[in-house]
């Protein structure tokens, strides 16, 4: 056929070059402008060539197409789910060095019988969605998205006996990461330490347990558990941990280390140091994850260190404080931290109230009057793990039934046991 005022072979012809309407087949293997030629039915990835239109069939196994690498303005790829398998296998769809719809991530076609034509319309938005079935023209879905986390461990347990320490808070941590969909999250909360009943010679409770998020992709997040409280002499020092616990005082002896182990930035803080003295025996308050724990005097015990807010839920709330000390014979006892920290025993010869549960808080130190001992340090609260996954991407799939609820434009997940998402 002939053509009148024939165009170079790399450009694409139009209904003005084709005389009497008739288009040949090596019309179509040159491109046309606007006009898409189907190809056969894939099953498997390839690579798309400007101007084709592809039926895709996932019933086997999902994969990837690749856009071409070097479009020009106006180059168009349709594609259309074959089997109508998109909805169990997703197609992948690759920019392949490109934007689609502004941005270099992979997208995907996640809908029953959905197809979408794709316009190359410049390197700032890339391809666009010009037209698309079943799912209208917005067909198009990214293959990942962004979650926040926040992670709290298990809050350390008070000293028991009296004049004993107060514990440490859990660790406190927030990550933001992308997660490819699909994706499986495992949630470990970790349980707030026992508290225990001893003389002042006696064996100290234990320290919290950690929390953490894991997942094929993920970088992994662990708080560590926090440090318990010194038991009256015999184990006066306050362990280490997310945040430590608070020295006895039964003698001149050190808080826990916070921060252990180290993470940046910082999961917590320091127990506080005893006095070490008549008349009192004032012990020291627990770490918290916003400040070290309290001092103790020969009066005075040390309150718990102060939480951290976070307001991953929508609403401002502080997590991880730590416990107050207890004291001998009447002294001043010590205040648990703003985030759950439990109080130390409201009076001399008083168990150590317990941390809040899910919120990390250290337990609060034993108090006891004279040689009355064998008082409980109050047990750590329990930790807690938190998402918050934007709406339009949040999945439905999780296990052990966190709570969920809304918050402007994100779906929250509290897992107050542990658990998994999958995005």
């Amino acid at each position: 056929m002939g053509f009148v005022g024939r165009k170079p072979t790399n450009a694409p012809l139009t209904s003005d070059d084709i005389p009497n309407g008739i288009i040949s087949a090596a019309d179509l293997a040159s491109g046309i402008s606007g006009l898409i030629t189907w190809q056969s039915v894939q099953t498997t990835g390839f690579t798309a060539s400007a101007g084709r239109g592809y039926p895709c069939n996932t019933t086997s196994a999902a994969f990837t197409v690749t856009l071409p690498a070097s479009p020009s303005v106006g180059d168009q790829v349709a594609i259309v789910d074959y089997a109508g398998t998109f909805d169990t296998n997703k197609l992948t769809i690759n920019p392949n060095g490109n934007k689609i719809e502004g941005s270099t991530d992979n997208v995907l076609l996640s809908g029953e019988r959905e197809g979408a034509t794709l316009t190359y319309i410049d390197s700032t938005q890339g391809w666009l969605a010009s037209s698309g079935i079943n799912e209208g023209t917005d067909a198009l879905s990214p293959t990942s998205y962004s979650v926040n986390f926040l992670v709290v461990a298990g809050g350390g347990s008070g000293g028991g006996g009296g004049y004993s320490g107060g514990g440490g808070a859990g660790g406190f941590r927030t990550s933001t990461q992308t997660v490819n969909i699909g994706t499986a999250i495992t949630v470990t909360v970790g349980d707030g330490g026992t508290g225990t009943s001893v003389n002042y010679n006696g064996t100290r409770g234990t320290s919290g347990s950690d929390s953490s998020i894991s997942g094929s992709g993920l970088t992994t997040i662990t708080s560590a558990g926090g440090g318990a409280g010194g038991v009256s002499e015999a184990n006066g020092t306050g362990l280490n941990g997310g945040s430590g616990g608070g020295a006895s005082g039964g003698g001149s002896y050190a808080g826990g280390s916070g921060n252990t182990p180290s993470t940046s930035p910082s999961q917590g803080n320091n127990g506080g140091n005893s006095g070490g003295g008549a008349p009192n025996y004032a012990a020291a308050g627990g770490g918290g994850a916003g400040a070290v724990g309290g001092n103790g005097s020969t009066v005075n015990a040390g309150n718990g260190g102060n939480g951290t807010a976070s307001s991953i839920t929508g609403s401002s709330v502080t997590y991880a404080g730590g416990g107050g000390g207890g004291t001998y014979n009447a002294g001043t006892v010590g205040s648990g931290g703003t985030g759950g920290g439990g109080n130390a025993g409201n009076d001399s010869n008083q168990n150590g109230s317990n941390g809040t549960a899910n919120l990390g808080g250290g337990g609060g130190g034993a108090s006891v009057r004279s040689d009355a001992y064998f008082k409980t340090g109050g047990n750590g609260g329990k930790g807690v793990v938190i998402l918050s996954v934007p709406t339009a991407s949040y999945s439905g799939t999780s296990t052990g039934s966190p709570t969920i609820t809304t918050s402007g434009a994100n779906t929250i997940l509290q897992f107050n046991g542990s658990g998994s998402y999958t995005a």
